[in-house]
């Protein structure tokens, strides 16, 4: 704990139209190559995209991010357009692209109008409670990049036979602008796929083409918990399964699909 960093995934340039154009800092850079970006930024911008097109009233309650290519640290545009609109029920869609225009990435979410059940409010978990971390891996705390922005308070044991850390995230989203709580949940969540890892990473890479986030209520705070567990299949395809929590409890799921390869 204690750790501290400065700075922003992105800075916003302007724009024309309904697209805004951010650079992309040195913050985005993965871990698996630094030619591109970690998938929790581009979450993350393209939650706020759609967050801001939400009525009133509503609460997005799923969101699935889908990286189309490699996504590069450079100057992208973002969009969100509201793609089947209701007033109970609503889906919206933001698109991220590269300079040359070509889609780098794509998150549709669901939007649902919110209405009162605390009386039969129920969740399928008991809230986790955090103790004393363990030490963060040595690959993790040496690589640098995204990784370096995000705090990460692994706990120690198995919890229901997946991992648990708890992360924070510590730099803005966009320049200094404020975050909400569900942005800033998914500048670490796409983390998951790193947490329940049951694979060497210098032996095998084992990159996620999408993350799907459900949330049956809105996160709270900045410290979030992913009990994360992974499953390899015998043909080079996985998927880590995570459950989220904030300081209150059970927040959602998350899944992600692993493109599964050795390496060298």
């Amino acid at each position: 704990m204690g750790q501290s960093a400065t700075g922003c995934y992105y800075r916003r340039l302007g724009g024309t139209g309904d697209l805004t154009v951010f650079a992309s800092t040195d913050a985005t850079r993965s871990n698996w190559t630094p030619d591109i970006q970690h998938g929790s930024p581009p979450l993350a911008l393209l939650t706020r995209a759609v967050e801001e097109k939400t009525d009133p009233g509503m609460r997005l309650g799923r969101l699935t991010l889908d990286i189309l290519g490699a996504v590069p640290v450079a100057e992208v545009t973002v969009h969100a357009w509201i793609q089947r609109p209701g007033r109970r029920i609503s889906l919206l869609a933001a698109e991220m692209a590269e300079p040359g225009g070509r889609p780098v990435a794509r998150l549709s979410a669901w939007a649902l109008a919110v209405s009162d059940t605390a009386d039969v409010a129920t969740d399928r978990y008991p809230p986790l409670r955090e103790g004393s971390p363990d030490p963060v891996p040595a690959q993790w705390r040496q690589a640098g990049r995204y990784l370096s922005t995000v705090e990460f308070r692994p706990q120690p044991g198995e919890s229901a036979g997946a991992s648990v850390f708890w992360v924070r995230p510590l730099i803005a989203l966009v320049d200094d602008e404020p975050t909400t709580a569900l942005q800033r949940l998914t500048m670490v969540v796409d983390t998951a796929n790193g947490v329940g890892a049951v694979l060497d990473p210098h032996q095998f890479t084992y990159m996620n083409t999408d993350t799907t986030v459900n949330l049956h209520r809105q996160p709270r705070g900045s410290d979030f918990a992913l009990r994360a567990r992974a499953s390899i299949g015998p043909d080079g395809i996985g998927v880590t399964t995570t459950e989220i929590f904030d300081g209150d409890g059970f927040v959602g799921t998350c899944a992600q699909t692993l493109l599964v390869q050795r390496r060298g």
